[in-house]
């Protein structure tokens, strides 16, 4: 009888976990259609009132971060959209915040270190395919942005022939596919390199050497205002062109944290690192040093990104500031990719909301 028991209970056991797999499957299947039904009809752009926003989809350095893709930032200026700077990963962190490629007005880079444009190529891919464009992405960038662009061109050639032939040309026209540089000279301190009704954008010189040429952008549209400084040390020529902007977003280096980097590297034996660290400590601003430029210029705002070093927890974020909350009247605030702050048109009011 025992035995029985036993056999039926095993059976009995076998049926449920069968069911269960076979409920597991079915369950799953509906939640991942209904999943992607909410995703594909997720579009941020549609949602926002009218005015101008930024949303950071990389605030990373080329330091390993997995919090963090590489630098990104995402411009709505009314229907217009932009991308200034795009990492490694920004492409990816862009779509999971709800923003078609497709619908990118322009890529606009501040200079050509690796880190700032190495995700470019699947930017241009989602670009072209999302929407069937039919011309390529423009990029706007001081003069040497050909070379850039002429590269990614010709690495991204022969997958847009594959993408064409699987796909059709309705779907993946060639024509759409790669980038078209838009280059710009700058005879002074700055220069307006784009203007769209009522959006003007101002490219402005900031110190980078020996990546040179380099630049910050300012966003001026319906009253409100925003600059994005670039990498940078200390620039007096963002300090006078983000005159009284609404939220500032400027690149940031703790020389105190990347000083204990370097201690490690050299006690390690590891001379190359090391003196690496050493390097980057001069033309990158701290967080101080971008406070005071805030204050100067007169921000409302002030918004870090392009972290040096990696801050995996938010615990780390007092030892990253510093002395730099005292030097800066307004909010302080350490960006984390997926932030938007929203500034609607003709008013004064900013807004802060997360997307991812």
């Amino acid at each position: 009888m025992v035995r029985k028991i036993l056999i039926g209970t095993v059976v009995l056991a076998g049926v449920l976990i069968a069911s269960g797999i076979l409920l597991q499957t079915q369950i799953g299947t509906a939640l991942f259609k209904r999943g992607f039904e909410q995703n594909i009809d997720n579009n941020t752009v549609a949602g926002l009132p009218d005015g101008l926003h930024v949303g950071l989809c990389g605030t990373g350095s080329p330091m390993p971060n997995p919090q963090r893709a590489g630098p990104c930032n995402i411009v709505i200026a009314g229907n217009q959209v932009f991308v200034v700077d795009i990492g490694e990963g920004g492409a990816r962190n862009m779509a999971l915040m709800g923003f078609d490629a497709s619908r990118i007005s322009a890529l606009l880079l501040t200079h050509f270190h690796s880190d700032h444009i190495d995700g470019m190529g699947p930017l241009m891919l989602n670009h072209w395919v999302r929407g069937a464009r039919t011309s390529p992405l423009p990029v706007y960038g001081p003069t040497g942005v050909e070379a850039i662009t002429d590269g990614f061109n010709a690495a991204y050639s022969t997958d847009n022939t594959y993408r064409t032939a699987h796909h059709g040309e309705a779907v993946a026209p060639l024509s759409g596919g790669g980038a078209q540089a838009m280059p710009f000279e700058m005879e002074g301190q700055s220069a307006v390199v784009l203007e769209r009704g009522e959006l003007k954008i101002t490219a402005f010189k900031v110190p980078h050497n020996p990546a040179d040429p380099a630049v910050g952008y300012r966003f001026d549209y319906k009253g409100r205002s925003f600059c994005i400084s670039g990498d940078t040390a200390k620039s007096p020529s963002l300090e006078r062109v983000c005159k009284n902007v609404d939220v500032l977003v400027h690149e940031a280096l703790q020389p105190a944290l990347v000083k204990e980097m370097q201690s490690v590297l050299e006690a390690r034996g590891n001379a190359s690192a090391a003196k690496i660290m050493f390097d980057i400590q001069d033309y990158h601003a701290s967080p101080e040093e971008a406070a005071e430029s805030a204050q100067t210029a007169g921000a409302e705002m002030l918004v870090l990104s392009h972290l040096v070093p990696p801050l995996p927890l938010s615990y780390l974020y007092p030892a990253f500031l510093g002395d730099a909350a005292s030097r800066f009247d307004g909010p302080l605030i350490v960006g984390e990719d997926g932030m938007l702050f929203s500034l609607p048109a003709d008013s004064n009011a900013i807004e802060q909301s997360r997307l991812m």
